[in-house]
Order: C-alpha cells, then sequence, then structure tokens
C-alpha cells in the first residue's frame, strides 16, 4: 500500500484522520531523511575506498612501469615485446563520485526535506495559535456589545483564514517532497552507478547486462519527472483555487457531516465546555464523538456513539455562548447542547440533522446535465487535425507548446459559431500550429461529452480504468481496454477512434516532433480521462491515465478493427429485412436468430461463417467477405 493522497479540503476540516494520513507522511519523509543520512555516510566510505584502491593500483602500475625487460640481442622476438608490454590497468578517475552522488543526496535532504520540516514547524505553530484564539473566542459572553463581537470575529476569521493557507501549503510541500524523491533521489543513485560500471571497466559482461536496465530506468526516470511536472501543475492549480475560493471547494458530503463540536458537560457540579470530533451519518442518524487535542495530534478516551432524536437551535437569549444548538439521543438519555465553530458551520451541522433551520440541498452528482455529441463538434475537431496534420506534424513539441490563451478562444468562437466556422482559414499563417493544438486540448477537455470517461453514463466504467492496471500480460491489457471502449457511447467511440488515428500519427513523426506515445499520454491522459471529483487523489491518477492512453495509440489499429466489428452487427440486422421469414440453417451447423425493432425473430438463408472471438459473449462472423462480432446468445448449434 502507498501513502493515502492527503486532499486540500480535509485542511479546512483538520479531522482526525487527517491528521493520521498527514502523520503517515511526516513519518516517511523521516525515513527517507535518517536513510538518506546513512546512505550519505555509507557512500563516502565506499568512495574512500574506491579512491585508496585506484591509488594503490595505480601505485603498482607505476613500479611495473620502472621496471625493465632486458632481452638478449639487439633485437627482440613478438613474444618478447608482447611480455614487455603487460598492460597497465587504466581506471577512469572517481575524483567526481561525491558531486555524483553525495552532494545531491545532502541537496535533496536539506532544500527538500528540510524545506518540509519547517513548513511542519509553521504549521504546528498555527495549529497552536489557532486552536487557543478560537477556545478564547468562543468563551466570549454572548451579552457583549454587538460591535465588539464583530471586531472579535473578523479577527478569528483572520487567523483562520491564516491558518488554513499555512496547512494547505504544508500539505502541498509534503506530497511536492513524495513525488520528488522518485527522480531526484533515484537519479544520483543512477548516475553513480554508471560511474561505478565505468570505474570496473574490467567488468564488462556485467556492465553490459546492466546497460538494458539503465537504458530502461532512464526513460522510467524521464517519464517519471515529465508525469511529475503534470501532476504538480494540476495540484498546484487546485491549491490556488482552494485559496482563491475556500467555501466552494470544502468538501461537504450529502451524507455525512463532521467537524470540531464544543459539547457541555458537568464536571463536579461545574458546567464546562469540552472539545470533540464529532461524525454524523444521515442515514442511519448515528453520531459517534470522540475526545481529541489538536495541539498534541491525540486522542483522548474511546470513542461515544449515539442515535439521534432531534435537533434544536439554541436561542441567543438562552445561554451565554454563541453558535449553539440541543440534540436529544434514542439510546442517551437528558439533551446535549452543542456549541458550533460559527454561524455558518452551526447551519450545516442543523441541515444535516434535520434541525428547525433552513436547509439548502445540494444537487447529487449524478444528476449533472447529459451534454451530448453534435456535428459542429465532430466538424471542429476534424478541422483542426486535417490542419495540424498538413500544416505542422513535424513541429518540435507539438500539442506541449500552449498558444496564447486570447488567440485559442479567439479561434474557438469562430469556429463553433455556425456565422463564422466556415470562413476560418486554419491553412493560413493567422494561426499558429500551437494555437490550434491548444484549441483541440481545450475544447475536449472542456466540452465533458467528448471526453473518453467523463461523459456522464460512462461514470461507472472508472472502477475499469484501474482493472487492466493489476494485469501483468500486456494483452490482456489490450483486451480489458478492448472491453472498455465497447461499452462506450457509440459517438463517444468514433471521437475515441477519429483522436487515436491522429495522435498514432503525430507519434509516428517522433524523431522530428519528439511527441513519443509516452509523451502523448502525458498530454491526452488529464484530457481524455476526467475524474468526476477534482482532488489530490484524482490527480494522483493522472500517471494511471497516461498508461490508458498510451495502450490506445499504441494499440489503435486493433482497436479500428474493433469498431468495425461492431459495428458490422448492425449491418447484419439491416439485413434481417432482406431474408424476412426465410428459414434455412448456416453452413449445415448454425442458424441465426435476430431480434429487431419490430420484435419478430428472423432465420436468415446468410453464408455466415462464425469463429470464437476474444470478446467475452461475442463470436466472430463473416459475412460477403465483411468480419464483425455476433452476441453469443443470438446463436444456436444445430
Amino acid at each position: 500500500m502507498g501513502l493515502p493522497a492527503l486532499e486540500f479540503s480535509d485542511c479546512y476540516v483538520d479531522s482526525p484522520q487527517f491528521r493520521e494520513r498527514l502523520k503517515s507522511h511526516e513519518l516517511e519523509l523521516e525515513k527517507t531523511n535518517k536513510f538518506i543520512k546513512e546512505l550519505i555516510k555509507d557512500g563516502k566510505a565506499l568512495i574512500q575506498a574506491l579512491k585508496n584502491l585506484s591509488t594503490a593500483k595505480r601505485k603498482f602500475a607505476e613500479s611495473l612501469n620502472e621496471f625493465k625487460f632486458q632481452c638478449i640481442g639487439d633485437a627482440e622476438t613478438d613474444d618478447e615485446i608482447c611480455i614487455g608490454k603487460i598492460p597497465t590497468l587504466f581506471l577512469l578517475g572517481i575524483e567526481n563520485a561525491s558531486d555524483v552522488l553525495i552532494l545531491p543526496l545532502e541537496r535533496f535532504r536539506k532544500e527538500q526535506i528540510g524545506a518540509a520540516k519547517e513548513a511542519k514547524k509553521k504549521y504546528d505553530k498555527e495549529t497552536e495559535k489557532y486552536c487557543t484564539v478560537l477556545e478564547k473566542h468562543l468563551s466570549l459572553s454572548a451579552k457583549k456589545k454587538e460591535a465588539h463581537l464583530h471586531e472579535a470575529d473578523n479577527q478569528v476569521d483572520i487567523v483562520r483564514h491564516h491558518f488554513y493557507e499555512v496547512s494547505l501549503e504544508y500539505v502541498f510541500k509534503v506530497q511536492e517532497v513524495q513525488e520528488r524523491k522518485m527522480f531526484e533521489f533515484v537519479e544520483p543513485l543512477l548516475a553513480f552507478l554508471q560511474g561505478l560500471f565505468t570505474y570496473y571497466h574490467h567488468g564488462y559482461e556485467l556492465a553490459k547486462d546492466f546497460n538494458h536496465f539503465k537504458t530502461d530506468l532512464t526513460i522510467s526516470i524521464q517519464n517519471t519527472r515529465n508525469r511529475f511536472e503534470s501532476t504538480r501543475s494540476e495540484v498546484e492549480c487546485l491549491m490556488k483555487k482552494m485559496k482563491e475560493n475556500p467555501h466552494e471547494h470544502k468538501s461537504i458530503s450529502p451524507h455525512t457531516m463532521e467537524g470540531y463540536l464544543f459539547v457541555q458537560e458537568k464536571r463536579s457540579f461545574v458546567s464546562t465546555w469540552v472539545k470533540y470530533y464529532c461524525i454524523y451519518q444521515r442515514e442511519p442518524k448515528r453520531m459517534t464523538m470522540m475526545l481529541f487535542d489538536q495541539k498534541s495530534g491525540g486522542k483522548n478516551g474511546d470513542e461515544e456513539s449515539f442515535t439521534l432524536k432531534s435537533c434544536t437551535r439554541r436561542k441567543t437569549d438562552s445561554i451565554e455562548k454563541r453558535f449553539c444548538f440541543d440534540i436529544e439521543a434514542v439510546d442517551r438519555p437528558g439533551v446535549i447542547t452543542m456549541q458550533a465553530l460559527s454561524e455558518e458551520d452551526r447551519r450545516l451541522w442543523m441541515e444535516a440533522m434535520d434541525g428547525r433551520e433552513p436547509c439548502l440541498s445540494q444537487k447529487p452528482a449524478g444528476q449533472r446535465r447529459l451534454a451530448q455529441l453534435d456535428v459542429i463538434g465532430f466538424n471542429i475537431v476534424k478541422k483542426f487535425i486535417y490542419a495540424i496534420e498538413t500544416r505542422g506534424i513535424d513541429e518540435q513539441g507539438l500539442y506541449r507548446i500552449v498558444g496564447v490563451s486570447s488567440r485559442v478562444q479567439k479561434l474557438l468562437s469562430l469556429a463553433m459559431d455556425p456565422k463564422t466556422c466556415a470562413d476560418v482559414e486554419l491553412n493560413s499563417t493567422e494561426w499558429e500550429i500551437k494555437t490550434i493544438t491548444s484549441a483541440i486540448k481545450h475544447y475536449l477537455r472542456y466540452h465533458p461529452e467528448m471526453c473518453l470517461f467523463s461523459f456522464a453514463t460512462t461514470y461507472s466504467l472508472a472502477s475499469s480504468i484501474s482493472a487492466f492496471l493489476e494485469l501483468d500480460n500486456p494483452e490482456a491489457r489490450v483486451a480489458e481496454i478492448h472491453s472498455i471502449v465497447h461499452r462506450l457511447p457509440e459517438k463517444n467511440r468514433q471521437m475515441l477512434e477519429l483522436l487515436m488515428k491522429h495522435l498514432a500519427k503525430v507519434a509516428s513523426h517522433h524523431q522530428q516532433n519528439l511527441m513519443t506515445v509516452a509523451n502523448l499520454g502525458v498530454v491526452f491522459g488529464p484530457t481524455l480521462l476526467r475524474p468526476q471529483e477534482e482532488t489530490v487523489a484524482a490527480i494522483m491518477d493522472i500517471k494511471f491515465q497516461n498508461i490508458v492512453i498510451e495502450i490506445l495509440i499504441e494499440n489503435h489499429e486493433r482497436l479500428l478493427d474493433l469498431f468495425g466489428r461492431h459495428r458490422f452487427w448492425w449491418l447484419l440486422c439491416d439485413a434481417a429485412y432482406a431474408y424476412s421469414f426465410n428459414t434455412v440453417k448456416i453452413d449445415d451447423r448454425l442458424e441465426v436468430k435476430l431480434s429487431v425493432a419490430s420484435k419478430m425473430i428472423f432465420r436468415l438463408h446468410l453464408c455466415l461463417v462464425v469463429h470464437p472471438s476474444r470478446e467475452p459473449g461475442w463470436l466472430e462472423g463473416t459475412l460477403d467477405g465483411k468480419t464483425g462480432l455476433i452476441p453469443e446468445n443470438y446463436v444456436e448449434f444445430v
């Protein structure tokens, strides 16, 4: 199991579970820090040993060179000449080994892990400050002047806002370091190993065996670096959105409500307010409370759970505390008075527990408006693709270099307007290739119906995407992708067919445009495979989405054949009308029953040959020279 993703939305809730996830990242960074320290120590010892070995061999070679073999006579035989040329081992210097291995590791530990530690100190300091200010603020009497209370609210909001910003930045930094170590830590090791193999040049066979691994690892490192840049950009963009509008991006589930509440308790005949972390599940109406100290990050006792009976807002004049409400439990006697963190927080708790406060329901994610692929959309993409393939398919960094935003928007506006679309001349120098490629990416990204798996009716296929990653056999992965593609709506498959054919052509020119299949996967993974929710965990799955796109591009010819064979079934259905009510055997072995729109069953006199198919539930058939798939349950052996 890898480390859990840290969602920015959890920074605003600051739950015990979030703190536990954060702590696992901190422990991993501490382990990495200690490991690098030990590795640097051992590395220095190894380098010193190599230097000592190099010095000893050099001294031996110099001593050997000082001794001259003297032959008898004026001439030397070939054998004597050979003996006189006893080879001296000249090893490549390792003086730069410290620069290659030690300095990068020390720099990574000090700069990256050190920065994460400094961010943690700042985070812990702000946590302490926020909790102290909040507790002091909530102890204010509600009978104070309104102006004084309003000013106090503003001060708390400022401290709270600063705490959330520091929390977001810390989470961003922690995850950045975890991702960076994938290449910034491994890269110096690879460079040092390469130098070591060069140093031991007499171990040629060993270095030769390592060469293939070194090549693959170099490519993997570059791919990881490219994916890191893409992932980091997405995560940083999400963090900025959270900073600019935190309320809009808070994770508020329609099924649960959770957060900190202060509960009024009587201890030794004295009324005190105790802070609990509470989780309320709407469906079973179950409230769970746990004592948790944000400052120390630890639980204080066992959880307490009960079933909610009712929830009532507490009037201001009935209690000195602000933001209070009362709840009653089915399986717990008495009234429980709770204090929320703010008026907005109380409203959310009241809404979740069906209290007397007005409720604002959220529209479920599944009720999104379904958009449809239209002719204009296909024509736009086809027109853009034609321009790219005829004008700029060899341009370096194709699809990677971004066009000017204003020009991209202008091009899309003209191309999508039925009045002006015919007048857009993409073959002219007015439109740069980078503008056209950016327009394609923008159009696919922000028109969900164009994307492969973001179409509202195909969200259920998301689990299938990860299923193929568990398969070790490349053929099994391709078969899984075939199965997923087959379940897409017809128009989405047509758009996919158009795009994959184009991207395969782009990749075939990678010697000129430098856009390999892997690079195209980095570009189009986030574009064609959009998550339901914009979260850090979803962004971290981008690297898997890239692999899906790579498989689609590399196997586009097989996929195109798959599309044709699926459409063949409908051609066969249409043929049913031409052979209505004819009943004969097919190849003396088979008969085909076709259910068509008229709900009738036809037995056809067709020259049809069927074979087993790789597609589950389908047979492969040939009719009049055309090959396609037939549902297995429509074929009977006779």
